[in-house]
């Protein structure tokens, strides 16, 4: 047992402070690696949408919007909410967060897909257990230089008055801008700022880079066809289940990682699930682990 001399009990808590700050560095360097895509670096776009199930579905959304809310703001990671569709009883219809720092989209890639929800339902009067679903979308937000061409007359220009709940922070007047693609039917929409010209601007960033996606998918499904590959990813695949009852734990099942403490998963502590699936990505054990998924 070491006997630390006066004052060294003060040096020890430095010590341990300063093998956290390394260990924590270490170990974002060791993600950083895994992160060599060509869009890893960038910037996030985050939607979120409730599945079937209405006022559950809606309040699961508005969770998993808080929660990487919170994962952004634990990271240093700056977020704005471009868009945010609250629903008539409680949670929201859809919303559509930028998340802007180094490594953005690299690291929420790892979140995209279904997210399952189970537990007491605090809107049934006879307190029954209810699965909700949300489904989470991840695109890069790509920088000007990159060639997505986008006529202006394939394009719906519409302006509206913002909504929200109780009338607070609301614009009166027509500045939230909705986009329409008129080709694929793609639709985005801001309304977070009260010029109009920025909420176009930002309306516009989030059609580029879905644009670019669907692209970028044609692509690969053209590749897919020619090389006999068969691929069969369904919207009610959950990649991850976060069950408060009649026990407590959240699951993915890509990966099999699993924590006890939901509550504190839920408060934005999802890092241990973003590093287990990307070391599985990393390793090509990742399918295999969807594969033995119960």
């Amino acid at each position: 047992m070491i006997e630390w001399a006066e004052g060294g009990e003060a040096v020890g808590a430095e010590l341990d402070q300063a093998l956290a700050a390394l260990a924590a560095e270490v170990e974002a360097g060791e993600i950083k690696k895994m992160l060599g895509g060509e869009h890893d670096r960038k910037n996030a776009i985050v939607t979120i949408h409730p599945g079937a199930g209405g006022t559950e579905s809606q309040d699961w959304a508005e969770m998993l919007l808080r929660m990487y809310l919170r994962w952004a703001e634990r990271r240093g990671l700056k977020t704005d909410v471009v868009d945010l569709q609250p629903a008539e009883e409680a949670g929201i219809k859809s919303a559509t967060v930028e998340v802007k720092g180094d490594y953005a989209y690299g690291l929420l890639l790892a979140e995209a897909g279904v997210h399952r929800l189970v537990r007491i339902s605090p809107f049934d009067q006879a307190a029954r257990r209810h699965t909700s679903f949300a489904s989470v979308y991840v695109w890069p937000e790509l920088p000007d230089d990159v060639d997505v061409e986008i006529d202006e007359k394939d394009l719906r220009i519409d302006t509206f008055r913002s909504s929200g709940r109780g009338g607070q922070h609301v614009n009166v007047t027509d500045s939230a801008v909705r986009i329409t693609h008129l080709p694929t039917g793609i639709v985005t929409q801001c309304q977070n700022e009260r010029s109009q010209h920025r909420n176009r601007d930002a309306a516009m960033r989030v059609l580029k880079a879905r644009l670019f996606d669907l692209k970028m998918k044609e692509q690969q499904a053209r590749l897919d066809q020619l090389g006999g590959e068969k691929k069969d990813i369904a919207f009610g695949s959950q990649i991850r289940s976060y069950v408060l009852h009649p026990y407590q734990l959240v699951k993915d099942h890509r990966t099999k990682e699993g924590r006890g403490d939901v509550d504190r998963v839920l408060d934005g502590d999802i890092d241990p699930f973003i590093k287990t699936y990307l070391m599985r990505k990393a390793s090509g054990t990742l399918g295999q682990a969807v594969a033995d998924e119960d």
